[in-house]
């Protein structure tokens, strides 16, 4: 099946080439700052993981289909072609929602946090339901390239991807923000869901 190997890899480059090239140097021009922060906390920590497991799954999106042409084999439940064709309609739609909550975040889109940073707090467009849309959307690409290439490269690079979030969510970005933003956030907190409408709201 190298013709899904080469559909994952062309997808996933132009994804990467778009969502963090492309957005860096829009980013650049309206601010004169890329918006690359690196990877926060000392070595060891859970943050420093979260930033190291998001630079795995990143790589892991490009080993999995570059394994499957040379010769990986799929896993023996997930290589029939209906779900390798939903899972290119999966990471179409995920590239696509990627793109577009990254333009609603505007000026205050970063990779990674700067504690001693302040930048305004999203509320609106895709970020007034759910407050982490570009993480929920990076995942959602990760599955459907894992359908298309469904390999063990594939499925590890989603688990560290799955990971990777959880924690730069909750130990990164959600302490800063709450710090920065105080009660606004805590507002937001209880109106919008952490990954999913409704989902992971603050409740009194």
């Amino acid at each position: 099946m190298s013709a899904w190997a080469w559909a994952a890899l062309v997808l996933f480059t132009g994804y990467a080439a778009t969502a963090f090239g492309v957005r860096a140097v829009i980013q650049a021009r309206r601010t004169g700052d890329a918006g690359f922060r690196g990877i926060s906390g000392r070595p060891g920590t859970a943050p420093w993981w979260a930033g190291i497991l998001f630079v795995i799954a990143l790589l892991g999106g490009a080993a999995a289909p570059v394994a499957a042409l040379a010769g990986v084999p799929a896993l023996p439940w997930a290589g029939a072609a209906p779900l390798r064709w939903l899972g290119l309609a999966t990471a179409v739609a995920g590239v696509v929602a990627t793109l577009v909550a990254q333009s609603a975040m505007g000026t205050s889109w970063r990779v990674g946090v700067d504690s001693a940073e302040r930048t305004d707090l999203v509320t609106s467009g895709l970020f007034a339901r759910v407050r982490n849309p570009v993480f929920t959307a990076m995942t959602v690409t990760a599955a459907g390239l894992a359908l298309m290439v469904p390999n063990a490269v594939a499925v590890l690079a989603l688990v560290g991807l799955v990971a990777a979030v959880q924690l730069q969510v909750r130990i990164v970005e959600e302490p800063y923000l709450a710090a920065v933003h105080g009660a606004a956030y805590v507002d937001y907190t209880a109106r919008a869901g952490r990954f999913l409408p409704g989902l992971g709201r603050r409740t009194a």
